[in-house]
């Protein structure tokens, strides 16, 4: 059962948003400071023409005007010059605020607990670090820039305004209180919305991903119905809160265009006025006019990108939530005396108060061979990955040499037990890189030798440039059977003595599996395997055979052993095979 990861509260975005910006204060004053005067150096226009106006009226020189227009054409070039440093600066602080925003998330992904992981799903996750990612980088990069100049731009031209005609200006808060209430109703709202429709797009990518990734099961059990009505209802959802969020911003953005288009024809009616009566020149009126034209613009981008911060507040909000994951475990720093795997009375509930094992209790030998069969949704993957140190337990304990496996840094874990499963990734990048990730520092003869183990030898020879083909995404195509060997290769040189293999041939042909099989033979020799298979050769070939139903083992012994006592077990080999079951000593 997948669960959504945590969300950040909007308190906790505000103060890890505003750390970030102390962490860069210097670059982002510096690029305020380059803004404000860009904004300043504009403001001059409106005043110099509303000079010229008076100028006219009122009586002046041809070469005072000719000085004023040499001052507004220097001015625009000034203000021209000062924008490009201003935006290209703005440019350099948002790609390094993002990037740091980014690796930090990343750091915080990667550290999520395994257990975490394993039950949130692909969905959420992949969500979060796709459209998520891509949301808060076009707010950090154009959102929150465009944000502050545009407040800075409207302020000054306020002030601006005031300064040229004060009575004139008062016209301009005619689309005050409109513009406040129409925000102040739109924000108190949006939050909600947006993370209902991150959440919900989230949801659906999962569905569309899991059917993909599970077509071949879908179209064997006739399934296809079923995913297409899940589907259907994970759209129904994101519709209804695209909708939700359309429907905000269809209120909002004609309250605001209202609201700062009607100071324009406020200020000019008002003006026209105070002419007449006396108390405003033609000249003041021109100027605080111009200013309040000039405001449509920042107050517009404003309005537009304040839209825009909310959807990257709400991904924000998402991408901290990934540091609200509780750890599962802490690290006691006790080193294991030995090497052999004891379950005792492990119980585990994916749910609270519905366990899905019940007191398994379980001995490994170092270097033994157990296989766990059973029905499908009996535990055997959960019990395998309680055994690998993925889940911690709910009650009882998995120890390796006497200390708890959840009592382990992640490093030593990984040095203890491994778990293989069926999924695999060739990741973008060289054939050595891909092995490498699980020995940095392996040579190249060390590498070779993890691929010879499995067999994986010939085929990597056979690249184009051997190691240093590229494969993964764009690179050389990599097959199932294939990328799985390189997977296995990554554990021999990891060199774990106990693996946990969970059905992790189960995606190859049945040849291919086979010999995949023969070929780690001799790798896995002197470790501890846990297989938990559907094949039963597995088993035939195991020292001991773990019968897994309704969350208990019911049977336990080597494989002539319980086919001799004929119950569960030697039903599956009798099923499997086609025949009555017979131990292999039998005549």
């Amino acid at each position: 059962m997948s669960t959504q990861l945590p969300v950040a509260s909007a308190r906790d975005v505000r103060a890890q948003a505003g750390q970030l910006f102390r962490e860069h204060r210097r670059p982002l004053s510096a690029t305020l400071s380059l803004h404000v005067l860009a904004a300043a150096l504009g403001l001059a226009g409106p005043y110099l023409l509303g000079m010229m106006v008076d100028g006219v009226v009122e009586g002046t020189t041809a070469g005072r005007i000719n000085l004023l227009a040499g001052l507004l054409g220097a001015f625009i070039v000034a203000q021209a010059l000062i924008t490009r440093a201003a935006i290209r600066r703005s440019l350099i602080l948002g790609e390094t605020v993002f990037a740091q925003l980014r690796e930090s998330f990343i750091k915080r992904v990667l550290g999520l607990p395994l257990s975490t992981v394993e039950r949130a799903g692909t969905g959420d996750l992949v969500a979060r670090t796709t459209g998520d990612v891509d949301a808060v980088s076009r707010t950090v990069r154009f959102a929150v820039p465009e944000i502050l100049v545009s407040l800075v731009t409207t302020v000054l031209t306020l002030a601006a305004a005031v300064i040229a005609g004060p009575l004139v200006a008062a016209g301009a808060i005619v689309g005050v209180p409109l513009l406040y209430v129409g925000t102040r109703w739109y924000l108190n709202r949006a939050r909600e919305a947006y993370l209902w429709e991150r959440a919900a797009y989230a949801t659906l990518n999962g569905a569309v991903t899991e059917t993909v990734d599970g077509a071949r099961t879908i179209e064997t059990l006739n399934l296809a119905d079923v995913r297409i009505r899940r589907t259907e209802e994970d759209l129904k959802d994101a519709f209804a809160a695209e909708r939700r969020t359309l429907f905000l911003r269809s209120v909002w953005f004609p309250t605001a265009e209202l609201s700062y288009v009607l100071p324009v024809a406020a200020t000019l009616a008002w003006g026209a006025w105070l002419v007449g009566e006396g108390h405003a020149t033609i000249g003041q009126v021109t100027a605080v006019v111009l200013y309040m034209v000039q405001i449509v613009d920042p107050v517009d981008r404003l309005v537009s990108w304040l839209d825009e911060l909310q959807v990257g507040t709400s991904s924000l909000a998402r991408i901290f939530g990934i540091s609200r994951v509780p750890n599962d475990r802490e690290a006691s720093g006790e080193t294991p005396d030995g090497e052999d795997i004891s379950a005792d009375e492990v119980r585990y509930a994916y749910v609270d108060g519905q366990d899905v094992l019940h007191g398994i209790s379980l001995d490994l030998r170092h270097g033994e061979r157990l296989a766990m069969v059973g029905p499908s949704g009996a535990g055997k993957s959960t019990l395998g990955r309680l055994l690998a140190g993925i889940h911690p337990t709910r009650a009882g304990r998995v120890d390796v040499g006497g200390v708890r496996l959840v009592d382990l840094e992640l490093e030593r874990l990984r040095r203890e037990v491994v778990l293989v499963t069926q999924e695999h990734h060739v990741f973008v990048g060289t054939m050595r890189d891909n092995l490498a990730l699980a020995a940095p520092a392996a040579p190249d003869d060390e590498l070779r030798r993890a691929l010879e183990a499995v067999d994986a030898l010939d085929w990597v020879d056979a690249l184009p440039e051997g190691l240093d083909t590229v494969v993964g995404s764009g690179g050389h195509p990599i097959g199932p059977a294939q990328a799985q060997q390189i997977a296995l290769a990554r554990i021999v040189l990891a060199d774990p003595h106990t693996l946990v293999l969970d059905e992790a041939t189960s995606l190859l042909d049945p040849r291919a599996a086979r010999h995949l099989e023969r070929s780690l033979s001799a790798v896995l020799e002197d470790r501890t395997v846990i297989a938990i298979a559907h094949r039963l050769h597995t088993a035939h070939d195991a020292d001991r055979v773990a019968v897994v139903e309704d969350g208990r083992i019911s049977e336990l012994g080597s494989h002539d052993e319980l086919v001799e006592h004929g119950d569960a077990y030697a039903a599956l080999w009798e099923s499997w095979h086609g025949r009555p079951a017979k131990p292999d000593h039998a005549p």
